[in-house]
C-alpha cells in the first residue's frame, strides 16, 4: 500500500480539474463543511458525463440505504456507450460494511469515477479510511473560520462575474451567518437582484434582506456601541415587526450582536497588548476601513461591559432556543438594555 499523503487536495484544484474533464478513478472527501462536497459532486456530474450518458452511467447512492457489496458491484461495472461511469456515495460513513472498500481502494475500476463523501471526520487511522487516504485523491473540508467567509463570498460573486463594493461581502456574511449553503443561496439571490448592473453595493445587501438604511442590524449595533439605548430598542422593534418569524429574527439579531461583541473583545486584547494598528483588521476579521469604528466602540465598552454583554446575549440565546413562553420582544429588550454601552 502506498503511504498516505499528509496534505489533501484543495477545493480550487479539484474544481478546476473537474471543469476541465480531468478525473481520477477514486475520490475520498470528508469533513463538516458539506457545501464543498456538494459543489464537487455537482461539478463531477456536470463534467464527467454528457447529459445523454447519465441515465445508464450515473449512480448516486445514500450510505444509510445501501450496502457495500451492492455499491462495489456498481463501481465495478463498465460504462455503457460512454468513456466512464460515475458513482457517488453520500454518507459513506453510514454505508453497511464499508470496510470492504479497502480492497477497492487498492485496485479501483479505471473505467469509473467513484466519489465517496463522509459528512463528518472519520477515524482515518482505521480501514477503509486509512486505505482511501493512501490510494485515493482525498480532501478534508472543515468549516471556514469567520474571517475567511467574506473572501469566500467575494469569490462566489466573482464566479458569477459580479463585482462587490468594499464591505458588501462582509455585510452579507454577517447577516446570513457562516452556513455556506445559505450564503451561496443569498449570493445567487443578489446576483439576480442587481441584474445587468453586475455590481453589488452595501445597500443592495440590505434591501435584498428586506432592511432599510436606517433600520437594520448594523445600525442596531452602532446604536448600542454609542450607548443610544432608545434608538437600539426602536430598531429592534422595527426588525421584529417586519419579520415573518419573530423568534427566528430575534435569534439572528442575538447572533449578529454576539459576533460583533466577539470582535470588540478581540480588539480590546489588541489594544491591551499594544498590537500595531495595521494588524487590527486581520486580528478581528473586518475590512480595514471599519477598524476605527470598532476601536472607538471597544474603548467605549471596556472589558467589564463586554463581559456583561456576552452574558446577556448568551442568556437571551438560551431562552429563545428553549421552552420559554416570554415574548421575543421582551427577551430581546432585556438583553439590549444589558448590552448597551454607557456613554463616556
Amino acid at each position: 500500500m502506498a503511504k498516505a499523503r499528509k496534505t489533501g487536495a484543495s477545493f480550487d484544484d479539484l474544481a478546476t480539474g473537474f471543469r476541465h474533464g480531468q478525473f481520477a478513478p477514486l475520490y475520498f472527501f470528508y469533513g463538516e463543511e458539506g457545501w464543498f462536497m456538494d459543489e464537487l459532486q455537482r461539478l463531477a456530474v456536470e463534467h464527467a458525463l454528457a447529459p445523454h450518458e447519465r441515465d445508464f452511467n450515473l449512480d448516486v447512492v445514500f450510505g444509510p440505504e445501501a450496502s457495500a457489496p451492492a455499491v462495489l458491484a456498481q463501481c465495478a461495472q463498465y460504462p455503457m456507450m460512454a468513456e466512464r461511469r460515475l458513482v457517488v456515495v453520500r454518507g459513506f460513513e453510514k454505508l453497511d460494511e464499508n470496510r470492504l472498500f479497502k480492497g477497492y481502494a487498492e485496485a479501483p475500476n479505471p473505467h469509473a469515477v467513484v466519489v465517496l463523501l463522509c459528512h463528518a471526520k472519520p477515524n482515518t487511522s482505521a480501514h477503509p479510511y486509512r486505505a482511501l487516504k493512501a490510494e485515493a485523491v482525498w480532501a478534508e473540508f472543515a468549516p471556514l473560520k469567520d474571517r475567511q467567509v467574506p473572501s469566500w463570498v467575494e469569490e462566489r460573486f466573482r464566479a458569477h462575474r459580479v463585482e462587490t463594493e468594499a464591505g458588501a461581502a462582509q455585510m452579507l456574511a454577517e447577516l446570513s451567518g457562516p452556513d455556506l449553503r445559505s450564503l451561496a443561496a443569498e449570493v445567487d439571490k443578489l446576483v439576480t437582484f442587481v441584474g445587468d448592473r453586475r455590481r453589488v453595493e452595501r445597500d443592495d445587501v440590505l434591501r435584498a434582506a428586506g432592511h432599510s438604511a436606517e433600520q437594520n442590524p448594523f445600525e442596531l449595533q452602532n446604536a448600542l456601541a454609542a450607548g443610544d439605548t432608545p434608538r437600539a430598542l426602536a430598531i429592534a422593534d422595527a426588525l421584529l415587526a417586519q419579520a415573518g418569524n419573530r423568534r427566528g429574527e430575534a435569534l439572528k439579531i442575538v447572533g449578529l450582536l454576539a459576533s460583533y461583541v466577539t470582535k470588540l473583545w478581540k480588539l480590546t486584547g489588541c489594544l491591551a497588548a499594544n498590537v500595531p494598528e495595521p494588524q487590527w483588521a486581520g486580528q478581528i476579521g473586518v475590512p480595514p476601513f471599519y477598524v476605527r469604528d470598532y476601536a472607538q466602540a471597544a474603548r467605549r465598552f471596556g472589558p467589564d461591559a463586554l463581559r456583561r454583554a456576552f452574558e446577556a446575549l448568551l442568556a437571551a440565546d438560551l431562552e429563545l432556543k428553549g421552552a420559554s413562553h416570554r415574548d421575543e420582544r421582551l427577551i430581546l429588550t432585556l438583553a439590549l438594555r444589558r448590552v448597551s454601552a454607557p456613554s463616556r
